[in-house]
């Protein structure tokens, strides 16, 4: 399922000599998950000019007070942070569990908001994209849905132009994980170039 509008011509030719940096980050921790191959495939169907590194969560622990103050920012979440920072766009593709955002997904970014004094320079004004990939034939509408009080209270710049949820997973990727439907590349491929253009025509903004 996609909607999607592109940006007009003159912003996705801003600036041909920079490349677009943008992180993607998969909501499952799952070694066969159809999200992280959603996203794996999406590093291959990139626009020109664009580049998609893949972060991870794996390996963030359970948000403890705890742990924060004693600790500090555990490792992990540390360098995540730090590669959000540096990118001028994230793309989180987030699966579904219970109608709702994963709660492995939605604790890492709990993390990356703290301490609360860091989360401007973490997400504020920054670009983020949704997709997501789902066994069910909803797709992750909800999951999506989810995610927006979240993303407006982190005070990130959310891309309304395009969605992308892909249902009934098991048949758009083969064994190996390899995205085999043609018409969801095509729509991958369309979404990426939308939201590309999106990230460039904004181009850098100071957090509020």
């Amino acid at each position: 399922m996609l909607y999607y509008r592109l940006a007009p011509p003159c912003a996705q030719s801003k600036d041909p000599h920079t490349m677009t940096q943008l992180i993607g980050i998969s909501g499952s921790l799952r070694r066969a998950s159809f999200n992280s191959a959603l996203l794996r495939a999406a590093v291959g169907l990139m626009p020109p000019d664009a580049q998609l590194e893949v972060g991870t969560i794996r390996g963030i622990p359970l948000y403890d007070g705890d742990i924060e103050a004693t600790q500090g920012i555990p490792a992990s979440a540390a360098v995540l942070k730090e590669t959000i920072v540096a990118a001028d766009g994230v793309l989180l593709v987030t699966p579904e569990y219970n109608n709702s955002i994963p709660g492995v997904f939605k604790n890492a970014l709990d993390w990356l908001s703290r301490p609360p004094a860091d989360a401007k320079r973490v997400f504020g004004g920054k670009p983020f994209g949704l997709i997501g990939a789902s066994p069910g034939q909803f797709g992750t509408t909800l999951s999506q849905a989810a995610w927006l009080p979240v993303l407006r209270t982190l005070g990130t710049r959310a891309w309304f132009g395009g969605r992308l949820m892909v249902p009934r997973a098991g048949q758009a990727f083969d064994e190996a994980g390899a995205l085999k439907d043609d018409a969801v590349k095509e729509q991958l491929r369309q979404f990426l170039l939308g939201f590309v253009a999106f990230v460039r025509e904004r181009g850098p903004q100071e957090p509020k």
